[in-house]
């Protein structure tokens, strides 16, 4: 775990708490927040997911048949027993024409309530789901950008039968993370929240946190890297399961926790209308699917996905001064990385928070051994750039292996 948000986790600060530098008591090392920087829009109506697939980035209908969440299945009502397994979060993004970033969605697909057990955990008397259920797909997106976003999409509809509403008055994005929730276990299920909730067994400790949650909605591994935790909607007037009020944490806190790891998210960080997605991470991040369809944006990204060289990265980097210590905001988004013996730009900041950041760089310079990097408005504020552990090798073994022939 990257040392700062180590410490940061050891002294979370409550939600609503001003500075990151002034640590009250310590707490344990997980926490969960809710995203305000996130909304909820519905996707509702039979061609829902159809819709959305031949949109976005990511091979929707697989990722939904494979949660179990696609066809209709047979169930027993056998009590405290799911009738089917959550249907396991998607990332993806919706892209220009001509292959741009406008918009990332974290996408959900509730089970119709002909198929959620009731808060005894006893099944639909049917043993089969009823013809007719309405589709539903839930899209985590950036608050920011929700109003474009629904129109955006509602212009993209014609013909197809789904409709678009954002939903944010009514559920709320949540995050919890740590290096105490972090795990590779295959399942897509928060395993301390297995037994919490409709459908599975009952944890009367944990009933009253799963109140009012219409949707049966659990903690899910976050669909993009297993560093980040898990994440899930939850109905805007309950506290999600897990969490404890005096353990809800300033969404800075996630937010320095992504930048660590070199995640972006959100339109701001991943400059919409131009940011190439490949550069931004976003097929490490599971967001791109090589093998699907058309979707909008498609030709650029094989293009340069098949052309196996992506000399830009996002990476994640820390500010210092000439001694090694760290700089607290001493670096504003927009700053130039420059190379210190050429002279030359290498990249850009794209996101600070206290010493740390992330940015655009092109990784032959920032990686070279001995490089010397620094803001290049400000001489006295060094720039220590970071490979992320989840980085495939491949990304940079390509580009050292071009370097060394030429």
């Amino acid at each position: 775990m990257p040392p700062l948000a180590r410490r940061l986790l050891l002294h979370a600060l409550p939600r609503g708490a001003r500075a990151l530098h002034t640590p009250p008591t310590p707490t344990p090392g997980v926490l969960a927040c809710r995203l305000a920087s996130r909304a909820v829009v519905r996707f509702a109506g039979p061609e829902a997911a159809r819709f959305l697939h031949s949109l976005l980035t990511n091979d929707l209908l697989s990722a939904f048949a494979a949660s179990g969440a696609a066809s209709p299945q047979r169930y027993a009502p056998t009590p405290n027993a799911p009738a089917r397994g959550p249907a396991a979060p998607a990332y993806a993004a919706l892209l220009t024409s001509q292959g741009r970033f406008l918009y990332d969605l974290f996408l959900y697909r509730p089970p119709p309530p002909s198929q959620m057990l009731d808060r005894t955990g006893s099944a639909p008397e049917t043993g089969e789901a009823p013809e007719g259920d309405p589709q539903e797909v839930l899209a985590d997106v950036d608050a920011a950008e929700v109003d474009d976003l629904v129109a955006c999409f509602k212009r993209y509809r014609l013909r197809s039968k789904v409709e678009i509403d954002n939903v944010s008055e009514n559920f709320a994005c949540w995050q919890r993370f740590g290096h105490n929730v972090v795990h590779t276990d295959p399942s897509t299920q928060e395993p301390e929240a297995q037994s919490i909730g409709w459908g599975q067994g009952v944890d009367h400790a944990g009933e009253s946190a799963a109140q009012g949650n219409g949707h049966g909605w659990q903690w899910l591994k976050d669909p993009r890297l297993d560093y980040l935790g898990y994440r899930g909607i939850f109905p805007a007037d309950t506290i999600p399961p897990l969490v404890e009020s005096d353990k809800e944490a300033d969404e800075r806190h996630y937010q320095l926790w992504r930048i660590e790891n070199g995640v972006a998210e959100g339109s701001t960080e991943i400059p919409k209308g131009e940011a190439i997605p490949l550069e931004y991470n976003l097929a490490g991040l599971n967001a791109i699917s090589f093998e699907k369809g058309c979707y909008i944006g498609q030709e650029l990204i094989a293009r340069t996905h098949h052309r196996g060289v992506i000399r830009k990265r996002l990476m994640p980097m820390k500010f210092v001064d000439e001694n090694g210590q760290e700089l607290e905001q001493a670096v504003t988004p927009g700053s130039e990385v420059v190379d210190e013996a050429s002279g030359k730009k290498i990249g850009t900041v794209n996101t600070a928070l206290g010493s740390r950041g992330m940015g655009l760089l092109r990784l032959e310079e920032a990686l070279k051994p001995g490089s010397a990097l620094r803001i290049g408005d400000n001489r006295d504020v060094r720039v220590h750039a970071i490979k992320p552990d989840w980085w495939p090798a491949e990304w940079t073994q390509v580009l050292q292996q071009q370097s060394a022939a030429a």
